[in-house]
Parts: C-alpha cells; sequence; structure tokens
C-alpha cells in the first residue's frame, strides 16, 4: 500500500463534494465520481434551505443541535452561496398553541436563537402573510444555493491535489480476496458534457470509454443511490427512497422563509431563492430513486396549502415542478411505515465491522445542512483507518469565492453595470468577482430575468474548472435561464458564447438539452399565465427561431422535439396551434 492512501469518493452531490474536500486538505489522494453533473441527485432537487434546526427541535433535537452549529459554519466558509433570509414559524388559528409552546421550548434548548412575535408584527416583517396568522417564531434559517456550495467544495479539492469526474458512472465495485479494491466506471459520451479535472495526465478519457479506479478505500456516497453501489458490492444498504415536489413561483412573495407550525406533514414550508420562491413539499416513499411518478396532485396541494399561510400564492403565476428524493435510512429492525417519522440524521456504515469486507463504508441519511459535519465524520473514520494524522480545516477554511465577503459591494462604477446587475453578480461570484468582471471586452447582459453578464457566462464555460459546452452545467453555476421566462428569451444567446471554442453541432446539441431540461419542470404547470407563458416561448424557438427544423437540411423538419421528452405530458402539444391539449390545474 501506497504510503499516502488512494480513496474513492462515488456521489458528487453535497455530502460527496465535502468528502473529497476534507480528504486532499488533509494530504488524502483523492479521486470523485459522479454520474452526471456535480449535484445530479437530490442535492440539485432541494428547495435551498439552509436549516436553523428549528424543524427538528420538537421531533429530532439531535438533528436539531447538529443543522444550528453547521448553520453557522456554512454561513462563514461560504459567504457568497447563503442569503440571510431568516425564518418563521407562524401559526393559524386552527394550529395546536401545546405543540407552538413545544416548537419554542425545542428550540431554546437546542442554543436555536428564537422569539416570539406577535400575528401585526409577523405582516409586518412579511405583508403578504395571511391576515389570521396569530404569531410566529423566528429563527435563524436561511436560503443556500447548493450549486455554488457543491462547485466551490469541489474546486477546492482540486486546487488541493484531487481528482474529480463528472459523468463517471460507477458501473462495478471491484472485490478481490474478501475486500473492496476500486470501482470501474463508465465514462459518458455526448458533446460537452464531460469533466474531469485534476487527473494525472490532464485530460478526460475518451466518450464510452470504461475505466477501472484502483483504491485503498472506497466510500458509497450516493445518497439516494446508495442502496445500488452496496449491491455492486454484495452488501445491503437498506435506504428507503422519499420523494417530494417542490413548485418554484414567479416572485418572491416572501423574503423570509415561512414555516407552518404544526407537528408534521406536506406542503409547510416556503423558501426564498433569488428572484422566486419555492414552495415544499411532499414525502411519498418510492421504491427507485430514478422511476417515479411525478403528479399534479402533488403541485396542487403545495399551492393550495400555502396559500392558506401567504394568499397571493393561490393567484401567483407557476414556472415549473420538480421532484427531488430524500436518502432516508434507518437501521434494520426499526419498522417505521411513515416516511416523515424517520430520522433525519446520517449513518456511517463501516463494511468492515458489519459485513467482513474490508476497504468500504458507506454514509446514509442526513441534510445539505450538514453536509460538512458528515464529511468531517467519515473522513476522521478513514483517516483513523490509513494512520493519516491531519485535523480537519474544512470548519475554518472558507470555501473558494468566500474569503473576503467584503468584495460584495457595489461594482456598478467599476465594472459599468446597472446596479441590480453588479448587486447580484458579485454575490454569485463572491471574490473572484474582480477576476471575472474586470475585462476589456463588451460585457452585456445576456439572461436579463436573473442578471447574468457575458463574462459571467465564458467564466463558466472555459475558466478554470470550467463546464465546456454543458449548458445545464453552466445554469447551475450562474442561474441563466431560471429566472421568469425559463430560457425563452436568452437560451439561445447563452448558446451562441460556445462560439469560436465548439462548432456548430456541439452548440445545437447543448441548446437543445437545455431546451429539454427547462421544458422538463415545465410540463406540470401548464395553466393560466404560464400557459401562455410556455406557448410564447415555443414560439420563439420552434418557428421564428426553427428550432423545429433542422435550417441546415430545412427538409427534415420535426415536432418540437427539444420540447417532447417521449412522455404523455410531453406530447401534449398540438404540432398546429402549438396549444396545451390537456392536463393542469
Amino acid at each position: 500500500m501506497a504510503s499516502t492512501p488512494h480513496v474513492v469518493v462515488v456521489g458528487g452531490g453535497s455530502t460527496g463534494c465535502g468528502i473529497v474536500r476534507d480528504l486532499a486538505t488533509r494530504g488524502v489522494d483523492a479521486t470523485l465520481v459522479e454520474k452526471g453533473n456535480l449535484t445530479h441527485g437530490t442535492t440539485g432537487r432541494m428547495h435551498g434551505l439552509l436549516h436553523s434546526g428549528g424543524r427538528y427541535a420538537v421531533s429530532d433535537q439531535k438533528s436539531a443541535r447538529e443543522c444550528i452549529e453547521e448553520n453557522t459554519v456554512v454561513r462563514d466558509i461560504a459567504a457568497h452561496c447563503v442569503e440571510e433570509t431568516g425564518g418563521l414559524f407562524v401559526k393559524r388559528p386552527e394550529d395546536s398553541e401545546e405543540y407552538f409552546q413545544e416548537k419554542l421550548a425545542g428550540c431554546r434548548a437546542c442554543d436555536i436563537p428564537a422569539e416570539v412575535i406577535d400575528g401585526v408584527e409577523a405582516r409586518r416583517r412579511e405583508p403578504y402573510l395571511a391576515r389570521d396568522v396569530e404569531k410566529a417564531i423566528t429563527v435563524p434559517d436561511a436560503a443556500v444555493d447548493p450549486f455554488r456550495l457543491c462547485v466551490a467544495n469541489a474546486a477546492d479539492a482540486i486546487e488541493h491535489g484531487a481528482r474529480v469526474a463528472t459523468h463517471a458512472e460507477v458501473t462495478d465495485v471491484l472485490v478481490e480476496d474478501g475486500a473492496v479494491v476500486g470501482v470501474k466506471v463508465e465514462h459518458g459520451d455526448g458533446p460537452g458534457k464531460r469533466s474531469d479535472r485534476g487527473s494525472e495526465t490532464g485530460s478526460r478519457p475518451a466518450p464510452g470509454e470504461t475505466e477501472t479506479i484502483r483504491a485503498d478505500h472506497v466510500i458509497n456516497a450516493a445518497g439516494a443511490w446508495s442502496g445500488e453501489i452496496g449491491a455492486m458490492a454484495d452488501v445491503d444498504v437498506a435506504v428507503r427512497p422519499s420523494k417530494g415536489v417542490m413548485t418554484v413561483m414567479n416572485v418572491r412573495q416572501v423574503d423570509t422563509v415561512i414555516n407552518r407550525c404544526k407537528p408534521k406533514g406536506d406542503a409547510d414550508i416556503v423558501v426564498p431563492h433569488e428572484t422566486a420562491c419555492i414552495l415544499g413539499t411532499t414525502d411519498e416513499e418510492v421504491d427507485d430513486p430514478e422511476d417515479y411518478p411525478e403528479e399534479e396532485w402533488e403541485v396542487d396541494r403545495v399551492i393550495d396549502e400555502l396559500a392558506e399561510l401567504v394568499p397571493p400564492l393561490a393567484d401567483a403565476r407557476t414556472l415549473r415542478s420538480f421532484w427531488g428524493v430524500r436518502p432516508l435510512y434507518e437501521p434494520p429492525g426499526t419498522g417505521t411505515d411513515d416516511p416523515t417519522d424517520i430520522t433525519r440524521d446520517y449513518f456511517l456504515l463501516d463494511h468492515d465491522e458489519r459485513d467482513d469486507l474490508p476497504g468500504l463504508t458507506t454514509v446514509v441519511g442526513g441534510k445539505l445542512t450538514t453536509y460538512r459535519l458528515m464529511a468531517e465524520s467519515i473522513t476522521d473514520h478513514v483517516c483513523e483507518k490509513f494512520g493519516v494524522d491531519a485535523d480537519c480545516v474544512t470548519a475554518d477554511e472558507p470555501l473558494p469565492g468566500s474569503e473576503d465577503f467584503s468584495v460584495l459591494r457595489d461594482y456598478m462604477d467599476e465594472f459599468g453595470l446597472r446596479s441590480p446587475v453588479g448587486r447580484r453578480s458579485t454575490q454569485r461570484l463572491g471574490s473572484r468577482a474582480d477576476e471575472v468582471l474586470k475585462t476589456d471586452e463588451p460585457n452585456p447582459v445576456v439572461c436579463t430575468c436573473e442578471g447574468v453578464t457575458r463574462a459571467e457566462l465564458r467564466d463558466a464555460m472555459t475558466g478554470e474548472n470550467g463546464a465546456g459546452a454543458d449548458l445545464n452545467a453552466v445554469r447551475l453555476r450562474t442561474r441563466a435561464s431560471m429566472g421568469n421566462c425559463q430560457g425563452g428569451f436568452c437560451a439561445h444567446a447563452i448558446a451562441a458564447e460556445l462560439h469560436p471554442d465548439y462548432d456548430e453541432p456541439t452548440a445545437r446539441a447543448a441548446l437543445d438539452e437545455l431546451y429539454q431540461e427547462r421544458w422538463k419542470g415545465q410540463r406540470h404547470a401548464l395553466w393560466g399565465e404560464q400557459l401562455s407563458q410556455a406557448t410564447l416561448s415555443r414560439t420563439l424557438h420552434a418557428l421564428t427561431l426553427s428550432r423545429d427544423a433542422d435550417p441546415a437540411t430545412l427538409d427534415d423538419g420535426v415536432d418540437f422535439g427539444a420540447f417532447d421528452d417521449g412522455s404523455e405530458d410531453g406530447a401534449r402539444w398540438d404540432s398546429a396551434t402549438g396549444a396545451d391539449t390537456g392536463g393542469g390545474r
């Protein structure tokens, strides 16, 4: 065995990115492999809440204490990823006064700063709250951008010598002589999708190539997919995936995280995030984290119930909906039937001790808020196995972009940007704002909804750890195309920034992938004004820009394929009129 162990981390969500950063900063040779983009799984499909711990202050006080401690840490090390919204647990007349008092006592018992305000003060802070809200508990909830957070962790890991390979799917866990000795991965094909940063050769494996990565230890951090990775090594990881819907509204109806103060249930939180609000969520156990029904009743339920707290939501325009799958885990024999009763705590499974299989450790459960704590715990575990004597620094060392929060100042004069654009650009870029925005080239705003400039897009495409022609990865890093128009007015302009680094077929394929991803979330919101918006987008792209027919051939036109994923919902467009033919609210 080498003096410095080589550890492979499977999974590029918040936990996996946190682990590879922690390993690398302690001097461990680390490789992360992820089958999609970073945040491909649960992390990229959450409502963006940085928990204060208030949600668990009655039912799971261990998790609550962990949340408030890590809430403070994440604010310190990732300031450019966090918006200080604050949070309210609000009580309506039909809600239990006994539970309200339990919530308050629980917060204080877990050292969560909390105070009671009356309904008048609550509405002063949030004017759109329902008139019959009686009172509320204030807590230090916040909004966090999971995409920036994961990219920052991965970037720091690479700077410390780690390798991070995306679109590298594990197809087998290698077991020799009764021990795990590595993984076999298949690198994705397709234009501009793959990233492999920090490899020894500095080059990406060929599309479709299968690679054997030998390791002294493998960490299974695949979240809801951890059971599948465990099965490849013939060990049982009993993850219980639970799906939940998030619905994105067209504007910020509130600027504070709004929680319903009741014991448990669906549709009880509104999270302001960037230019929108995200409503959540439902909790339905599913068999397969890749294949589950996305049902319209779930969207209706979150809107209807949360409109009781914030009445304007009833008539607001719904931009899109998306579903995430929680990687819930309970030790064998617990026997909980209701997924809302399953702890949100995390578990470290040492397969050497549990299954007599050295070389493999699994981490399951937990929340994004506690990702760093989970990473520290499992890194401590691995370092102890190999005698690595190095302290964890991830709670103290800022992530790239957060070294100096004072950079979030007024950049308008310096960069010639209008105030909202300058503010939003510097919030996204943090301390990297100078190097990205100081350019001699024209720097127009390309995505007007989110205020994303050409310099930001070019940095996300071609800068250090850039995403290349993967426009969905560019979207996650910059929020371009994630605003009210959902790419209707900017997607083609974003794709145009691929020139001259990429040829026309690559740019065309990348644009179609961006269209498809944007359409996927809108299929469940086609009513009222959002149906009009979707029809306008179709008219612009399919007709005006000829995206339903390749302008290079024109004799092989197809029916607006980029907005049709082959599903029943995707086929709802009438090819002649552009109208939606069914479903909806």
